[in-house]
């Protein structure tokens, strides 16, 4: 078989290969983009009930990118973020209007955003989707690297740039090591119908076993008020939750969101999976990027996984995308460094804070409960600390990409 020569291959069709194959394709690179399940189950309209949650800074290189517009109409805003510690008086509140005119983030479903990606990629004529594909193995050695996929065929790009999640072959086929733990917590995702509206404010209630978040969501077609639900609790736990009937299952909702929201029911379905921290060592090697949750995976307690990846795909972009104007190797050691070192502590930073935020709230030890308590309402009270909160949890924060600042490549 003959081999096919690409600026950039992409191993990974989910949300943050296909933004970051976009982008590049958008700026006019040759992609190869990767992916082992058929498009269409990736690009399809099946109602999977998963949401992502999109800060304010990924919304900027969105827009930047040219990939909010299609977003928009489904995305519902946050305008509030309200943070309890079960059933304490004392909690903290962030206000979007504290810190300007914008909405703190937004909440989409992700199957509307995987549809839009890959309408964008498969309208970008320097972006080749090669899928359902497996890659076998992957060779740096030479001038460019080469990827050999299970049937054969064979890709060459001057460098390979891994988005194929917490298991990434690209990781581990460039000899990359991680680092980190499992929780002894498992997270139930699910949507939740509710009587009354959210008005677009976000709750997370942190309770002994982990938290329980409430996310807001745009009503459905029929008007039924709508939030995403990210329920923490014990490993052992949850398999008992997801075997409930309904009417119990319920039962258990309605004990944790409370009365706020009139009536609840679930509109599901269910999803169960395991939580962890884990860092990669590295985040290159000779040819090799990796991004997102092929470099890092966090606890959800404050839904930032994808948009560290986003300013992953943010930087990674502007430095490839200049390197290629200048007509010079896009798999240069120089460049890649640049790339990690920008990235890492930021990454490393979240990591650590929603690692100690977990084991800080999952606990039902009265000193520290008391003394965490006493602190989200030693937040609450002081303005200039809710602002610094919040623009770090807004991802407008730090030193920013131009994608990140909304500037186009």
């Amino acid at each position: 078989m003959s081999l096919r020569r690409f600026d950039v291959a992409i191993v990974g069709g989910g949300i943050a290969g296909t933004t970051f194959a976009a982008i590049l394709g958008g700026a006019g690179l040759t992609v190869a983009l990767i992916e082992r399940q058929p498009p269409a189950a990736l690009k399809g309209s099946a109602y999977d009930g998963r949401t992502t949650a999109i800060t304010f800074g990924s919304r900027k290189v969105l827009e930047a990118a040219g990939l909010w517009a299609d977003l928009a109409p489904h995305a519902c805003p946050i305008d509030d973020i309200r943070v309890a510690d079960d059933a304490s008086p004392l909690f903290l509140h962030f206000d979007s209007r504290e810190v300007g005119d914008d909405p703190l983030g937004s909440i989409v479903e992700n199957r509307l955003i995987r549809k839009s990606l890959y309408k964008r990629i498969s309208a970008t004529a320097t972006v080749t989707q090669i899928a359902p594909a497996t890659v076998a193995s992957l060779d740096t050695s030479g001038s460019l690297a080469r990827l050999t996929l299970a049937d054969g065929r064979e890709i060459a790009a001057d460098i390979v740039v891994g988005a194929d999640g917490r298991d990434s072959f690209v990781r581990a086929a460039a000899g990359i090591e991680t680092i980190g733990w499992a929780y002894m917590q498992h997270a139930i995702v699910t949507i939740m119908g509710h009587e009354l509206p959210h008005d677009n404010v976000a709750v997370e209630n942190f309770l002994p076993a982990g938290p329980f978040a409430m996310l807001p969501m745009t009503d459905a077609s029929d008007g039924t008020h709508r939030s995403s639900i990210v329920w923490t609790d014990h490993m052992d736990a949850v398999p008992l939750y997801m075997k409930l009937d309904l009417p119990a299952f319920e039962a258990e909702l309605q004990s944790r969101a409370g009365e706020w929201l009139g009536r609840v029911w679930e509109i599901g379905p269910r999803f169960t999976y395991p939580l962890q921290l884990r860092h990669a060592k590295r985040y290159i090697a000779p040819r090799v990027a990796l991004i997102a949750d092929a470099a890092h995976v966090i606890h959800p307690i404050a839904g930032q996984g994808l948009n560290l990846g986003m300013r992953d795909i943010a930087l990674l972009s502007e430095l490839l995308v200049d390197r290629r104007r200048t007509g010079l190797d896009l798999g240069d050691p120089m460049l890649l460094k640049r790339y990690e070192d920008a990235r890492r502590m930021d990454n490393i930073a979240f990591s650590a804070t929603t690692d100690i935020l977990d084991r800080l709230f999952s606990n039902d030890i009265p000193p520290i409960k008391l003394a965490r308590r006493m602190g989200l309402g030693a937040v609450n009270r002081v303005p200039f600390l809710r602002r610094f909160f919040m623009r770090r949890a807004m991802g407008a924060a730090g030193a920013l990409s131009r994608l990140g600042r909304g500037e186009r490549l």
